[in-house]
């Protein structure tokens, strides 16, 4: 059995960004049923089709399949819902362990979120100077979320 276990926080200014280089990745989704969502990711050219469940608590059914890049590029054109997200994925390290930074651009542009995927729930972690507020069980956050509702409309947040 396939399962994400997975922290998110937002990101405050650009220390993490010495030292790592940017995957341009594009992240469309075919399906958002209330128990699962099924995704196409192309990175560079490398693509994917992944299957997830509904997050109980920071955990999640997972499971994912390399796909040719072509059909990956077909299926964000044509069944995906629009607009897809447009990101650059930046793989930083930190205390031996690896984050996964998305910038997010187009209609997203404005938010940074970093992710940190886990052995277990009770793994302990040495956070970033660069991490700010967790946002893990925070839906607004997830990607599924941001091609529906998009970072660019929302509300202003109060001062």
């Amino acid at each position: 059995m396939g399962k994400e276990i997975e922290r998110k926080f937002l990101v405050n200014g650009n220390q993490w960004r010495v030292g790592s280089k940017a995957a341009h990745t594009c992240q469309g989704y075919l399906v958002m049923a209330g128990e699962c969502t099924v995704r196409v990711r192309l990175q560079e050219e490398q693509a994917f089709l992944t299957i997830k469940g509904k997050p109980e608590g920071i955990t999640r059914l997972e499971y994912e399949y390399r796909i040719p890049a072509a059909d990956a590029r077909e299926l964000l054109a044509r069944l995906c819902l629009q607009p897809y997200i447009e990101k650059n994925r930046y793989d930083v390290m930190h205390a031996g362990v690896k984050w996964e930074v998305d910038e997010f651009l187009k209609e997203n542009e404005g938010l940074v979120v970093a992710e940190v995927e886990l052995e277990s729930e009770e793994q302990l972690i040495d956070l970033p100077p660069w991490v700010g507020e967790e946002v893990s069980g925070d839906p607004r956050y997830s990607n599924a979320n941001l091609v529906k509702n998009p970072y660019s409309r929302w509300p202003p947040s109060p001062p």
